[in-house]
C-alpha cells in the first residue's frame, strides 16, 4: 500500500514536470518520514527511493542509523526547526539542512566547522507569509541574511525553502521564493507538499516534500 502510494506520487511528479516543460531530473522527491517508524519507511526504501525528510533531530537519531546500515546511499534532509544545542547531532546525521533561519544558528554552524565538523548543504528557510508563529527569514531580510551566511561566514548555502500559509494561494508564495532565489543566484528551491507539489513544480521547485500522500495522514 505504501509502495503503491509512493509510485503514484512519483508518477504525478513526472507528469507535472513534463507539463511544465521540465525534465524528470530537474526535481527530486523528499519523502517526509517524520512520525513514521522504520517499518513503514522500509517499503519506500525497498522501492528504490533514497531521499527522506525528518522534522526532529532526536526522532531521526532513533531510527535512521540502523536504516542507513542497510541503505548507505540515503540522503537525509532536516526540514524542521533546529535548536543550536542540537547542531552537533544534526551534523552527524543530515546531508541537507533546509531550516537555516537565524543568525545565531548560522554562527553555530561556523563554530562547529571550526571544531572540525563537516557542514551539510544548507537551505535558508523563508517565512514568505510573514507569519509570527512560523520560523523563517522575512522576505525583505533574505538578501542580507544570504549575504551574511554565504559571503561573510562562507556557509554552503545552496537555496531556499518555504512553507506557505495554509489559507493562502501557494502559487503566490512559490513565485516569491523563486524570485528571491534567482535574485541571489541560488539554484535549489524546496517548496510544495502533498497538497500543492504540482503547483510548486510549475514554479521551479527542485525539491518537493511529500509525506501524507505517501505514508497516509498522520494521527
Amino acid at each position: 500500500m505504501i509502495a503503491g502510494a509512493f509510485f503514484a506520487v512519483k508518477t504525478s511528479i513526472d507528469k507535472a514536470l513534463t507539463e511544465a516543460g521540465r525534465q524528470p531530473s530537474d526535481a527530486a522527491l523528499v519523502a517526509v518520514s517524520k512520525t513514521q517508524t522504520a517499518d513503514t519507511i522500509r517499503p519506500v526504501l525497498a522501492a528504490g527511493h533514497r531521499v527522506f525528510g525528518e522534522n526532529r533531530v532526536q526522532e531521526a537519531l532513533e531510527k535512521w542509523p540502523s536504516l542507513r546500515t542497510a541503505y548507505r546511499d540515503v540522503e537525509l534532509h532536516l526540514i524542521g526547526p533546529l535548536q543550536t544545542n542540537k547542531v552537533g547531532d544534526a551534523l552527524s546525521l543530515f546531508d541537507v539542512i533546509e531550516t537555516l533561519d537565524r543568525e545565531k544558528l548560522a554562527h553555530a554552524f561556523v563554530k562547529a566547522r571550526e571544531k572540525g565538523a563537516s557542514l551539510p548543504r544548507l537551505l535558508v528557510q523563508v517565512n514568505t507569509g510573514a507569519e509570527p508563529q512560523k520560523a523563517g527569514v522575512l522576505p525583505d531580510e533574505v538578501d542580507a541574511f544570504i549575504a551574511l551566511c554565504r559571503d561573510e561566514l562562507a556557509l554552503p548555502v545552496e537555496g531556499l525553502m518555504c512553507i506557505p500559509p495554509v489559507q493562502e494561494e501557494p502559487a503566490l508564495h512559490f513565485a516569491l521564493l523563486e524570485k528571491l532565489a534567482r535574485r541571489n543566484g541560488l539554484a535549489v528551491l524546496s517548496m510544495g507538499m502533498s497538497a500543492d507539489f504540482e503547483t510548486a513544480l510549475e514554479f521551479g521547485a527542485t525539491y518537493v516534500r511529500v509525506g501524507s500522500a505517501i505514508f497516509g495522514a498522520r494521527a
